[in-house]
């Protein structure tokens, strides 16, 4: 029997500074006919499931410059968390058939069944300029009239100055893996494909964001793992405390993302917002030490100011498109941190080198 297509539902993007897109409403119905969040543009051209399923889009709208969404359908196994934590999804078209041998649904129904509102139909290439122009916009999406739309984009609070970690983080400790080492990771936002690359040689304790120095140095570790997240790096409150005196203890810590931000304020370092932020599976960072260019996973809309590390910190990594900090390392510590993921969930694989890295450095204090 041939399927019926669903009747187009008619519904609207607006902006903070009241830009208006056309399109259709896809995934679920919005409450009061309304999504609002963060508007930001990822440039990946595959992985829209791992992507969706970051935890580190917490409060915000992904925009997919990509034109085709969904052409390969969705899997339990490429989830990075258990649900989505963004607020929304824009697209130009979402793929009418699926067709890959790992398919299991199609994304449209993970969507609904998640309860995550999407539009479909947006000039996504407009957006984006936009966007790269005025920097990260509050917006809405949904099926109210453009005022209200304009009134929600307009009193969204954003990202800067909230707390987004404590409603992403795990509740209670729990392991993965059964590697020889030993590490715990705290979870500021932690994704499954970084799960499963540091269960390749450790048995993994994730721990809550919250969870103190004391408490871990009481365990019986090889190496902390300090996670990739959502926000503000200013607002998780106590990490860097926690961090600091980790690392002063002598435990090996790898940082990535978020951690990299948390372990530079925790040796008095700066942070500042990007105007539209790195998103994408294509991003060239260079190896300071090398040379080598690497292409980078990057979902962040934070950096460090490298210049407020002077004399603490060297810097390892340097992004090739606007030659912002990508890594650094502690001086006479063992600690080091990049700002990218070098789990690549979605992205290449030329980062994956640094597990090695803290491999290594835990293996030093064997």
């Amino acid at each position: 029997m041939t399927q019926v297509p669903k009747k187009p539902v008619a519904a609207a993007l607006v902006l903070e500074d009241g830009s208006v897109f056309e399109g259709e409403l896809l995934g679920h119905q919005p409450e009061n006919g309304i999504a609002s969040g963060e508007v930001v543009f990822n440039t990946a051209m595959t992985g829209y499931q791992e992507v969706i399923t970051d935890p580190s889009y917490a409060g915000q709208i992904i925009t997919f410059t990509t034109a085709h969404v969904g052409n390969y359908g969705v899997n339990g196994f490429d989830n990075e968390s258990s649900r989505p934590h963004a607020r929304g999804v824009i697209m130009r078209d979402m793929a009418r058939r699926r067709s890959n041998w790992r398919s299991e649904n199609d994304l449209d129904a993970m969507l609904r069944m998640h309860k995550l509102p999407a539009i479909g139909g947006i000039d996504t290439r407009r957006l984006t300029r936009l966007l790269r122009d005025r920097g990260s916009l509050q917006g809405a999406f949904g099926t109210a009239s453009e005022s209200e739309l304009l009134t929600a984009a307009s009193i969204e609070k954003g990202t800067s100055g909230t707390d987004l970690v404590s409603s992403v983080t795990t509740k209670k400790p729990y392991e993965y893996g059964s590697g020889k080492l030993r590490v715990v990771a705290f979870d500021f936002g932690i994704k499954t494909t970084i799960l499963r690359c540091l269960a390749e040689f450790a048995t993994v304790t994730v721990v809550p964001a919250s969870t103190t120095a004391t408490q871990i140095q009481a365990m019986s570790v090889d190496g902390v793992f300090l996670s990739n997240g959502p926000g503000d790096p200013k607002m998780v409150l106590g990490a860097p405390d926690n961090i600091r005196q980790i690392v002063e203890s002598g435990i090996a810590t790898f940082g990535i993302c978020l951690g990299h931000q948390l372990l530079s304020l925790a040796y008095g370092g700066g942070t500042f917002k990007l105007p539209f932020g790195h998103h994408g599976g294509n991003h060239p960072v260079r190896r300071i030490a090398s040379g080598t260019v690497e292409i980078t996973s990057q979902n962040h809309n934070y950096c460090v100011d490298p210049d407020s590390l002077s004399g603490v910190a060297d810097i390892t990594h340097i992004n090739l498109n606007d030659n912002t900090n990508e890594g650094m390392r502690i001086r006479n510590a063992r600690a080091f941190s990049v700002q990218y993921h070098p789990e690549a969930g979605p992205g290449p694989h030329d980062s994956r080198y640094l597990f090695a890295e803290f491999i290594a450095l835990m293996m030093e204090g064997k």
